[in-house]
């Protein structure tokens, strides 16, 4: 991931709309020129975190970052207005942390036939090189698009007629005995946590993978590739 530095390169970068995937700003550091970036992050749907200054000292290498530094995305995110028509199917990651599981299932999504991800801004991977390189060349086919909230995002595509299957190992319904409706929203829940509460409240059919073994859930990037390709198969069947 390229690691940018200091106001001027992090306030031309982001006037020149180049792709960040963050923006790191030491807690107590102030000024006009400061306030200026985190507007045009505001502008470029850029996240901005505050963090204590060793923490900045670390990513910076020890270089004098003057309280701020940048991490440059592996890719441009997309507009949600932009994927939305015509879609048959989009997947809505609740907070998957780990960059190789996310950069596994933007993969596994592009074969099945997805048409976007979404993925949040806060408590989540971005799109960095760890993550296009385990997508293996497929980012440069799956619109990301980074959201501000899941559940409000969740409400507004049902109201653009999305019927919204949340995975979930408590789920009710079988992934492979449910009635997938098009278009259709698949929500992945995060390492460990799975989906939030509010998230699976937003769900039209919270469904599961039945499992034989002792552990009670899969790496969500298995789990991602069981049911997108489910979904892909009942396509093809109905075709």
């Amino acid at each position: 991931m390229t690691v940018l530095i200091g106001v001027n390169p992090i306030r031309e970068a982001l006037k020149a709309k180049r792709p960040l995937d963050r923006v790191l700003i030491a807690k107590g550091a102030g000024g006009p020129r400061l306030q200026e970036i985190i507007d045009l992050c505001h502008q470029n749907g850029v996240t901005v975190r505050f963090e204590p200054r060793d923490a900045l000292e670390r990513a910076s290498g020890n270089k004098t970052h003057q309280g701020i530094v940048a991490f440059g995305a592996a890719t441009q995110y997309a507009n949600q207005n932009d994927v939305i028509d015509g879609a048959k199917m989009i997947v809505v990651l609740d907070g998957v942390e780990d960059p190789h599981n996310l950069g596994a299932i933007v993969r596994t999504a592009h074969a099945a036939g997805a048409d976007a991800i979404m993925i949040p801004e806060r408590r989540a991977a971005g799109l960095t090189d760890t993550v296009a390189k385990a997508a293996a060349g497929a980012l440069e086919y799956m619109p990301v698009v980074r959201i501000g909230n899941v559940t409000k995002t969740l409400q507004d595509l049902k109201h653009k007629g999305f019927w919204i299957y949340g995975l979930d190992e408590r789920g009710d319904q079988q992934y492979d005995k449910v009635d997938f409706v098009t278009p259709t929203v698949i929500v992945l829940g995060g390492e460990g946590h799975g989906l939030h509460q509010l998230v699976q409240k937003q769900c039209d059919f919270l469904i599961n993978i039945p499992l034989v073994g002792k552990i009670s859930s899969l790496n969500v990037s298995v789990a991602a590739g069981v049911v997108l390709f489910e979904w892909k198969r009942r396509q093809s069947v109905e075709a």
